[in-house]
């Protein structure tokens, strides 16, 4: 996170000095110190974060390789009047530990067209899909799977 702080005032200062930088080093550690002992971060936790990055952009990418496939399924719907959507709310367990995995999971499936998490309780959801293609597997998704490994990491 400091480092994050770091690269934020820098770019945000628009210039690069040795002036700048020795104030921007000496403000984002008061900032970082005050996040530490108030917000409760800590440098553990951001190694933790670190070593997930990579993770968290496969799991970007994905994600918008996923909404784009879905963006074409939709069109496919839209532009032929002759096929027929079968809406259907499916219900699913998800064995997600922490509530930010399981609300992550939820956006996700809700930012992908022709879905919505209608219902998030507790590990339980409840999607509302366009079609029944769409539903299938949708509780052993690539989402779930990443979401796992990267709680799996300490």
């Amino acid at each position: 996170m400091y480092l994050g702080l770091l690269l934020l005032w820098i770019v945000l200062n628009g210039k690069f000095t040795l002036e700048i930088l020795l104030f921007g080093l000496v403000i984002c550690g008061a900032v970082y110190a005050f996040c530490c002992k108030m917000l409760g971060f800590s440098l553990q936790m951001d190694l933790r974060l670190m070593k997930r990055i990579p993770l968290i952009v496969q799991y970007g990418i994905i994600l918008i390789i996923e909404i784009l496939k879905a963006n074409g399924q939709v069109l496919k719907f839209i532009m032929s009047p002759q096929l027929q959507v079968e809406p259907v709310i499916v219900h699913f367990h998800s064995e997600l530990k922490s509530e930010l995995a399981r609300v992550i999971l939820a956006n996700s499936i809700t930012l992908t067209p022709g879905t919505i998490t209608v219902r998030l309780e507790g590990s339980e959801y409840y999607v509302h899909c366009l079609d029944k293609d769409f539903a299938e597997g949708m509780d052993a998704s690539i989402f779930v799977k990443l979401l796992e490994k990267m709680e799996a990491m300490k």
